[in-house]
């Protein structure tokens, strides 16, 4: 996706995640992060942009930037947020996509941030609306072009990272097609070695496990959400792949 559409995704994400938290209040359960409420969601994602933000300001050959410390109360961690993802946002704006940036992963460039936090701010929008709306968000449906990229990212830069820390003990080949996006993946798991991901090759015939649906669907598959997505063959071979 292009720089700008990242840019705007992420403000749209935030504004409408922080109108659901708002709404649900900070003491609701999220069901989908078991033991949290919306408060430390929200914690979460002020610290997450503070970090971020923290990265942008920091040599691209620099040390891992340390952690800013959060306002417990709601009203003023609200406000804090908003201002970090505020400042966050306007450095990644004047940047553009191509100036280098310390990363944790992936490029290193602000390509990196803008992508991973329009991300952030739209999977957990997702969770917030699980507070309050319980199993099922009808109404919420991700563009399937941001979804395709969020499961790209999560494929091809976050997967490879995560299984660095729960590392796979599975060995299978996984086939992920989006449909209405156009856009098809092979992940190949071998034990020992990062998951290998990329684009779908030739008739990809030989798969022990296939996902398929809308972007939408498989953006929360990967991010183990509820999800419509039909997994046909070894579904076990999807819950085995560590989450960021």
């Amino acid at each position: 996706m292009e720089h700008q559409d990242l840019l705007d995704q992420a403000h749209v994400q935030y504004r409408a995640l922080r109108a659901a938290a708002i709404t649900a209040g900070p003491g609701t359960p999220v069901p989908t992060c078991p033991g949290w409420d919306v408060a430390k969601l929200v914690h979460h994602l002020a610290g997450v942009n503070s970090w971020a933000l923290a990265a942008l300001n920091t040599a691209p050959d620099g040390d891992r930037p340390g952690a800013e410390p959060r306002p417990e109360g709601w009203e003023e961690l609200l406000a804090w947020w908003d201002d970090r993802f505020t400042a966050m946002n306007r450095v990644l704006a004047d940047a553009g996509p191509d100036a280098p940036a310390w990363t944790f992963a992936g490029p290193r460039s602000t390509a990196f941030w803008i992508r991973r936090q329009a991300h952030e701010m739209a999977i957990h929008r997702l969770d917030v609306e699980h507070a309050l709306h319980g199993p099922e968000v009808p109404s919420l449906l991700f563009d399937p072009e941001f979804a395709a990229d969020g499961v790209d990212e999560f494929l091809t830069v976050l997967l490879p990272r995560a299984a660095q820390r729960d590392p796979v003990d599975r060995v299978g080949r996984l086939l992920w097609h989006a449909a209405d996006a156009g856009r098809t993946w092979e992940v190949a798991l071998v034990p020992g070695e990062p998951p290998a991901a990329g684009p779908a090759v030739g008739a990809a015939t030989d798969q022990d496990t296939t996902a398929a649906g809308t972007a939408d669907a498989l953006y929360r598959l990967a991010w183990d959400r509820p999800s419509g997505a039909i997994v046909s063959g070894d579904r076990s071979l999807v819950d085995a792949l560590p989450r960021p």
